[in-house]
């Protein structure tokens, strides 16, 4: 059983490991500090568990032999879930173990991340771990917790990006996947080896606009792929919500995005060869100008080839940390996880972007690898989540876990074991409207067959869909009297989730982010 410590405890508890540590002789502090695994937390940003090898889509999108490996040597969750399917909030989830309406940043239009609160790399940090952010950070407030940091300042941009290095703006030139992947081994290189350490090494890949590196431009030989049985649905049987998004392959998609348009801030020698694959391509779809379905599809094609080419590459970086680990002799020592920050639409539905309750939104790939803890190749169908990641590493590192986190510490299934109490409901809720996509505001809790959602906003109804009989979610049975004791149970349980996690009965009104950015800068989100 794991206990929690308030934050007074906890305080307490590190303070006293830090003292019982330098009395030890040298060399027991050093043994001491061994025994305690080093973490190296690989995150990417909008990476669907459908673009993984390991997860065996039916499309077998594209090959990614180094993440898969993290799978094939530890364990693979097939159901880890997000509390709030977007980048900022998941990225604070993280930190701290919290849901947003606990951490307070809810979407990427206003909030602003409160680094004086309790975090996991503050918590490590304090009992002797070394720590460092590299990479995409998007919580706009400075990273607080880290030894070193290096971000890129809110967004981020795939060629010669600025980045913030411990407070110092600098600009690089290069592809910024492998720019994060050189700060992160020039670290791991230069850090007190007699140390733990926790890395986070935090891609802005594979998210919009999906450039990929002039490597992987011709990677998969203009393959025309499968297309998602979704590709083209109406949306029938479902609500306002559903039929009034702005996020379809169809509509939404600009001409940046489809690449009809070169980035802006290439090298001569980088556009050359972005160039060089594009205008040929370009020129072809131009003059066979395709219509309707035939469009979409082209358009999907498109969206394929450039976010895959951008998987590419994550899985290339991948490949270049374990590889460091495996020659420094460090790999038996560390907890390698991959994970991103939510799922990602590849054309179900008709679909691009995040933010639902929905399954490809909801659903985030998680990979870890815990030599001499976790079985190679096995895999965990339970309900898992992004807020169990603090309490995980803490646990790991021999430290307390904070009472008022919300999540669950992975450790025990991570070795092995299945708890009899484990979760069989999980709660989400989703803030940001109407702006960016127009995705309605809902909350609803989630089981292993079932979700029950509500739409609030201007708009007020549920839904409830059965994942065992309608697996790509078409179909509202809502209204199915045989249904009538599975809503009644799941409202029940909905209502008992929100009262254990402390949700307030109406959301504050900055959590929809209203009004808070100028029209132009929609389309980058």
């Amino acid at each position: 059983m794991i206990q929690r410590f308030n934050a007074r405890s906890i305080g307490h508890l590190i303070l006293a490991s830090v003292v019982a540590a330098s009395t030890l002789g040298a060399g027991q502090a050093s043994a001491a500090e061994a025994k305690r695994p080093n973490i190296l937390f690989i995150f990417s940003d909008d990476h669907a568990y459908q673009a993984i090898g390991a997860y065996n889509d039916p499309r077998r999108l594209v090959e990614t032999p180094q993440i898969d490996r993290i799978g094939r040597e530890g364990m693979r969750f097939d159901r880890c879930i997000v509390p709030n399917s977007i980048c900022g909030p998941s990225r604070a989830s993280v930190l701290t173990g919290k849901y947003s309406h606990r951490n307070g940043f809810y979407n990427n239009s206003n909030s602003r991340f409160d680094g004086a609160q309790p975090t996991f790399p503050k918590m490590l940090r304090a009992a002797g771990y070394q720590t460092a952010l590299i990479g995409k950070w998007h919580l706009v407030s400075d990273p607080s917790g880290f030894d070193e940091w290096q971000i890129l300042p809110g967004q981020g941009v795939y060629y010669n990006p600025p980045m913030i290095h411990n407070g110092e703006r600098v600009k690089h030139e290069g592809y910024t996947t492998d720019l994060i992947t050189d700060f992160s081994l020039e670290w791991l290189k230069k850090r007190d080896k007699s140390r733990p350490f926790l890395l986070m090494a935090q891609h802005k890949a594979p998210h919009r606009e999906w450039s990929p590196p002039a490597r992987h431009l011709g990677h998969d030989g203009d393959r025309v792929y499968p297309e998602p049985e979704t590709l083209f649905d109406d949306y029938s049987g479902r609500g306002k919500a559903e039929h009034d998004q702005d996020m379809t392959i169809a509509a939404t998609m600009t001409p940046h995005d489809l690449k009809l348009t070169p980035p802006q801030g290439l090298t001569p020698d980088q556009l050359a060869a972005w160039n060089a694959y594009y205008e040929p391509r370009n020129a072809a779809f131009k003059k066979a100008n395709p219509q309707g379905k035939d469009l979409v599809r082209w358009k999907y094609n498109r969206y394929m080839h450039d976010y895959l080419g951008c998987v590419k590459a994550v899985d290339d970086s991948v490949g270049r940390l374990l590889k460091y680990l495996d020659d420094e002799g460090l790999a038996d020592n560390t907890i390698v996880v991959y994970t991103s920050d939510q799922g990602f639409y590849l054309g179900e539905h008709g679909w691009f972007d995040k933010r639902w309750i929905f399954e490809e939104s909801l659903r985030s790939p998680l990979l870890v690898r815990w030599p001499g803890v976790t079985k190679p190749g096995t895999s965990s169908p339970r309900l898992v989540s992004n807020i169990d990641f603090a309490e995980t590493f803490l646990e790991a590192a021999g430290l307390p876990i904070p009472e008022d986190m919300q999540g669950r510490s992975l450790v025990p299934l991570l070795k092995g074991q299945e708890p009899a109490d484990w979760r069989k409901s999980f709660y989400y809720e989703y803030y940001e409207y109407p702006q960016p996509h127009h995705v309605r505001p809902h909350h609803g809790v989630v089981t292993d067959r079932h979700k029950l959602v509500r739409f609030t906003g201007d708009v007020d109804y549920w839904e409830l869909f059965d994942l065992k009989t309608d697996p790509h979610e078409l179909r509202n049975v809502l209204d199915d009297p045989a249904n009538a004791k599975v809503v009644a149970e799941l409202k029940a349980e909905l209502a008992r989730l929100r009262s254990d996690l402390k949700v307030p009965d109406e959301p504050p009104p900055e959590a929809s982010g209203r009004n808070t950015r100028p029209a132009a800068k929609k389309a980058a989100r």
